[in-house]
């Protein structure tokens, strides 16, 4: 008992670390008082990141897969603002739970968050400049509530079979290194369109096809986000230069709350079982799925879309779960 308590304080110590170094920060370059002004008129948002950082850093759905539907579906936000929030704040929140997952020596598979970056900063990039302008917003929402209830499904069946799991790559090859790089920029593309999306793209992948388990897929998904989103969150800013009002005033509002919910989600994963994730990160999905349905106005064009999608990533992943590398 006197282990874990230990255990417990040194990780909440990390916590308050992390977050008093952002505080600090944040508090210098804002002032008292336009705290106070930014706090009152984006409090929703703020609100809204309260449990969208403790999933981003405790799941494989990640802080977007949050604030992406909310502000599209309730807050009314249009979704290329909505996109680059994400990612700007995921820049930050999915940092502060990587440095978590780090600091508490979580195990995390670096080799595949390596060739996995690498083909999502491409894919994040041609999902950025050339296919969010190009595809209709509801198209784009109701891809990624097809995308995560198809992996859900999949998931459903896994759960039931009760699979035995391997904690990280039993060998790397030339095949694996293409598998993930490729993983990386189709999931990277994803992120492109809605701010998130390479975390549970990889997710996905790691537990269907290579049979990894779960309380590692989760942190090495997490860290994976964090670097996707800070190399979109440079391109919107740096770049493009879209990062501006009123997404930076979405972003100041909710930074602080951000640095202590996804190092707190990521503590709270360290103690999970597997099937603990896996009951969650299903009720995330299902939640996905029913506010897409009720939110989203949905026309023939966008339901046969919808439906083709699902289809699509359906057949995906059952064939990737029986191709089981290993």
């Amino acid at each position: 008992m006197k282990a874990l308590a230990s255990a417990a304080k040194h990780k909440l110590s990390i916590c308050l670390l992390i977050a008093s170094f952002v505080w600090s920060v944040w508090f210098i370059l804002l002032g008292p008082t336009s705290i106070i002004n930014i706090l009152q008129a984006y409090w929703p948002i703020t609100l809204t990141m309260l449990f969208g950082s403790m999933v981003a850093g405790g799941t494989s759905m990640g802080g977007g897969a949050v604030a992406f539907p909310v502000l599209t579906k309730l807050l009314e936000v249009p979704p290329h603002e909505a996109k680059i929030f994400a990612l700007a704040i995921q820049s930050v929140g999915m940092t502060a739970a990587t440095l978590t997952i780090i600091a508490m020596k979580t195990k995390i598979d670096w080799r595949l968050i390596w060739w996995a970056s690498n083909g999502g900063l491409i894919g994040i990039v041609i999902g950025t400049l050339l296919l969010e302008p190009r595809l209709p917003p509801d198209f784009i929402r109701l891809s990624f509530t097809m995308m995560t209830s198809s992996f859900g499904l999949v998931m459903v069946f896994i759960q039931l079979r009760n699979s035995e799991r391997c904690i990280l790559h039993p060998f790397w090859g030339h095949q694996e290194r293409a598998i993930w790089w490729t993983t990386g920029f189709v999931g990277g593309i994803i992120s492109g369109l809605v701010g998130s999306g390479i975390d549970i793209f990889a997710f996905s992948v790691m537990v269907l096809l290579f049979q990894m388990c779960e309380s590692i897929s989760t942190p090495t998904s997490v860290a994976l986000m964090a670097i996707n989103a800070i190399a979109g969150f440079v391109l919107h800013g740096l770049f493009l230069n879209d990062f501006g009002f009123p997404v930076r005033e979405y972003w100041l509002a909710s930074v602080p709350i951000v640095v202590v919910g996804a190092p707190i989600g990521a503590v709270l994963c360290s103690y999970a079982q597997r099937h603990h994730i896996a009951i969650v990160l299903l009720g995330l999905i299902f939640t996905e799925l029913v506010s897409s349905l009720l939110l989203i106005p949905l026309t023939w064009n966008s339901l046969l879309a919808s439906i083709c999608v699902l289809t699509g990533f359906l057949c995906f992943y059952i064939w990737i779960a029986h191709a089981q590398v290993k």
